[in-house]
């Protein structure tokens, strides 16, 4: 992750990252957010993944990304986030394309502007986008299904469905993957494997390492060194 740095957005406080390809191939893990990108020129929408993503690039090529908060883009795009899953569409294809701002000198500015355009057309849902804050909290707090239906005063039914429509997938996937991220950071700052998977919420390493190649088709010693 050397080529990787990401900082809040001066206009949305978002978090905006850029990743710089040092190959042909970039891999991308699950991390359990929706992303809007600056990726070859084009303005694209990166839904919830599953499993590893592997994208093509060219060696120094510069991607931009914005994270979209819990809810985020299923308020702005009107499309429920599981029909996002694991695919890469261009915004133009979910939506009718903002005003047009320059990507030529600053990015990251430019992705922020497209979002505060995006958010005044949607006007967005402020008690949904709570909603989805506290279940994205519940996950990554590794609560059960049941667990999380029962603070929210939902059916486990009705929580699968929603967590569905906000974050691409159900909310005991959500939890595995914000553990697996977890874990993951943790192995990546030097802390032991064992350790990293323990702290995380995993049975031990060996169930670490079973996730992680679920997820990942790899093994955290060789994520942790990516």
């Amino acid at each position: 992750m050397a080529n990787y740095a990401a900082r809040r957005g001066a206009r949305t406080g978002a978090t905006v990252w850029r990743v710089r390809a040092d190959g042909t191939q970039q891999h991308i893990v699950p991390d359990g957010v929706l992303d809007l990108m600056w990726f070859q020129d084009r303005l694209v929408v990166a839904g919830a993944d599953t499993r590893a993503m592997t994208v093509r690039t060219r060696p120094g090529e510069v991607t931009w990304g914005l994270r979209l908060a819990p809810g985020v883009a299923n308020a702005l795009l009107g499309v429920p986030a599981d029909e996002l899953t694991d695919r890469r569409i261009e915004l133009a294809e979910l939506v009718s394309p903002p005003k047009r701002w320059s990507f030529e000198d600053d990015v990251a500015d430019a992705l922020e502007q497209v979002l505060i355009d995006m958010w005044a057309r949607a006007d967005p849902d402020r008690s949904l986008l709570r909603i989805a804050a506290s279940l994205d909290r519940a996950a990554r707090d590794g609560l059960s299904v049941r667990e999380t239906a029962e603070r929210h005063d939902l059916s486990e039914r009705s929580l699968r469905r929603l967590s569905g429509r906000l974050f691409g997938y159900g909310p005991k996937s959500l939890a595995q993957i914000h553990r697996f991220q977890r874990a993951l950071r943790l192995a990546r700052s030097g802390l032991p494997l064992g350790e990293a998977a323990a702290t995380a919420g995993y049975v031990d390493q060996a169930h670490f390492t079973r996730e992680t190649k679920r997820l990942t088709g790899r093994t955290p010693a060789a994520l942790a060194r990516a």
